[in-house]
């Protein structure tokens, strides 16, 4: 006769996970990104930081640089298209004498050459590059090749080429500069990489070059006056994602429309582009131009529209508190 198994000992439950209950916040941070951070870092620190049902940001900033790097919660993703098409400017120093794979100092050093330029001659090639200019873009960018981001293929050593571009810039200014370096500030269009302008100065100074500091001090309607630190943001978050410090810090969502025409409407209007209805303008209150405007009513952003023939035409609609 053999002894019966002893009884196993009943199954501790496990406590259940009480799933977190996101935050509906609107509005813009306009986040002065430390060097070293990815942009998707700093998309997911706030987005924690505010407990956010939704956020993203208007434009990548690479690791290697600091500076304005907007971040849009809830309603206020549905501007960040005009957000992205704004001007940039930016504070960068270019090292010369050596080029790298990636156009800045996180590359592996590719080609160098003994020659260094003087001022003057920086100086003289500098409005060669304003205005309408084909750009080739760096090979470690985010840009699709076959639906493959390019720094992936990069990175895996695959050859890499890309077509040029035309994009703008608008203006490009010798700061400071020494034997070694130069310091430039310049103001482009979207799709401008500022590590491009590096590399073709270097070129065609005869002498190559690559970014070392890069700093972004302006993007569309956001400066550097409205930039905000994460350490302050993190301060004004002690007493939890809904306090009034933290909601202060945001900007409204229609910042980033700023450079838009708007169109006050009444609310019986207003209830008609909501639900998705054009509304005829007559008189005064018709908009002079044609394309895109933003529609408030009462103070309140109601919607993106298409000001065609005396109408408006509703694109995409707010759902805003108050």
């Amino acid at each position: 006769m053999t002894d019966a198994p002893a009884p196993r000992p009943p199954k501790t439950p496990r406590p259940q996970q009480v799933k977190k209950i996101r935050r509906e916040v609107s509005g813009w941070i306009v986040l002065d990104k430390p060097v070293g951070m990815t942009s998707t870092h700093a998309v997911s620190i706030l987005k924690r930081l505010y407990n956010a049902k939704k956020a993203g940001h208007a434009g990548t900033l690479d690791p290697l640089a600091s500076g304005l790097l907007p971040l849009a919660f809830g309603e206020a993703t549905k501007t960040v298209p005009f957000v992205m098409d704004g001007e940039k400017a930016y504070l960068f120093t270019v090292k010369w004498g050596e080029e790298t794979d990636s156009d800045d100092s996180d590359g592996k050093v590719v080609r160098t050459s003994p020659n260094r330029p003087t001022q003057d001659a920086i100086e003289d090639i500098l409005p060669s590059f304003l205005g309408e200019v084909l750009q080739v873009p760096p090979k470690f960018s985010a840009l699709k090749i076959d639906g493959e981001r390019a720094y992936d293929l990069a990175r895996d050593g695959e050859d890499v080429n890309l077509e040029a571009r035309t994009v703008i810039i608008k203006a490009l200014k010798l700061v400071e500069s020494d034997e070694a370096s130069a310091t430039f500030a310049a103001e482009c269009g979207k799709g401008t990489y500022v590590r491009a302008i590096a590399r073709d100065m270097g070129r065609k100074l005869g002498c190559l070059g690559h970014v070392t500091a890069l700093r972004r001090t302006r993007v569309g309607p956001f400066s550097e006056e409205m930039a905000i630190r994460i350490e302050d943001l993190r301060e004004a978050g002690e007493d939890g994602p809904d306090s009034a410090a933290l909601a202060e810090c945001l900007h409204p969502v229609e910042t980033a429309l700023s450079e838009l025409p708007e169109v006050r409407v009444a609310d019986r209007d207003a209830a008609r582009l909501m639900n998705g209805q054009a509304v005829i303008l007559r008189g005064r209150d018709a908009p002079a131009n044609l394309g895109p405007v933003y529609v408030t009513a009462g103070g309140k952003l109601i919607a993106l529209c298409e000001a065609e023939k005396g109408q408006l035409v509703p694109k995409r609609a707010f759902h805003l508190p108050g």
